[in-house]
């Protein structure tokens, strides 16, 4: 029997190496390591969840509460009209301003409304616009003291549109109100709160409502 020498030791040991790596390759790595991998991944992804899950549980009190604030705070900003309707906002937009003109001119005597209506247009803003046209025969301190209260007050609204023609001045005694002054038109305007349905919504309701009807 020859012995084995040194070289021909190395070569077995390496193709026995060799071997185990292929059956690894081939039979335990496909079958058995990558499953287990996966498997891992997805056990560390679950726990990841519920840790993330957990934290936020524990902030749900404080984003409670910081969204109530919010909810508070927005209902006491003055950006918004109070009335949640086009119908109603409109109503208390004409209010505003005839206490606003009385209030300048008491009796009329220097500034009267001529004209007030309701404008319903399309807006593309994010929020819903209640617009009234108004015209007034003013005279010059009073429609600074007109405009200056309305866009001064609260809840805000806004002039827009400003038209101004100068007329004559003059006052008849046997006549209760102003004769001649400023001819001045502009629109006044204000915004709904978040949520309130425009006009132009409201009417096409309405008629989709209808219509379903008329189909029954």
């Amino acid at each position: 029997m020859q012995p084995v020498n040194d070289r021909d030791r190395w070569l077995a040991l390496g193709l026995l190496a060799a071997a185990l790596a292929l059956a690894y390759a081939v039979l335990i790595h496909p079958w058995f390591t990558v499953p287990m991998r996966e498997v891992d991944n997805r056990i560390e992804g679950a726990r990841e969840r519920e840790l993330r899950l957990r934290m936020q549980m524990k902030q749900a009190p404080q984003v409670q509460q910081r969204l109530q604030q919010a909810r508070t705070q927005l209902a006491r900003t003055p950006g918004f009209l109070p009335e949640r309707s086009p119908e109603l906002a409109t109503a208390a937009l004409v209010q505003r301003l005839e206490a606003v003109v009385s209030q300048a001119s008491p009796g009329r005597r220097a500034c009267e409304i001529t004209n007030r209506s309701p404008l319903q247009e399309p807006s593309r803003e994010k929020y819903a616009r209640v617009t009234v046209q108004v015209r007034l025969r003013c005279g010059t301190p009073e429609l600074a003291s007109v405009l200056h209260s309305l866009e001064g007050g609260s809840p805000r609204v806004f002039v827009n549109n400003l038209n101004v023609l100068g007329q004559r001045v003059f006052f008849n005694p046997g006549q209760s109100g102003m004769q001649g002054g400023l001819d001045v038109s502009f629109d006044l305007y204000g915004y709904l709160p978040p949520g309130a349905v425009p006009v132009v919504r409201q009417r096409e309701g309405a008629a989709a409502r209808a219509g379903g009807g008329d189909a029954f």
